[in-house]
């Protein structure tokens, strides 16, 4: 299983953060997998933000949960972060995550993409 973040890595305060995830070897379909969205920042260490499941909901994390938004297309097997208002200590390494209920493990992780929010 292979997956690869995408998107800008320069957002400017108050607009849109938007990334997508490409993969492959598994269906982001597949029952009792959470497609997930983890960021990583010097200070925070690793930040659950939130994830799709296979069946296609979503769950977020509480404090990010007004300006969170992740959506899927199955056609291309990817997945999609949207944060809104971004503010400088949205400045993070991103990662896209396979998440398996089965094994209770985030099992297959994106390189990462540096994401800085500066004017």
């Amino acid at each position: 299983v292979q997956l690869q973040e995408s998107g800008p890595g320069l957002v400017k305060p108050s607009q849109t953060l938007s990334l997508t995830c490409s993969v492959s070897g598994d269906s982001i379909t597949t029952d009792q997998t959470y497609w997930t969205w983890i960021r990583q920042t010097p200070g925070k260490g690793l930040e659950w933000i939130g994830y799709i499941s296979g069946k296609g909901t979503t769950d977020y994390r509480p404090s990010l949960r007004r300006r969170t938004y992740i959506s899927r297309d199955t056609s291309k097997n990817q997945f999609s972060l949207q944060l809104r208002s971004v503010i400088p200590e949205d400045t993070a390494v991103y990662y896209c995550v396979r998440g398996d209920k089965a094994t209770q493990a985030w099992d297959y992780w994106g390189q990462g993409t540096q994401v800085t929010v500066s004017s």
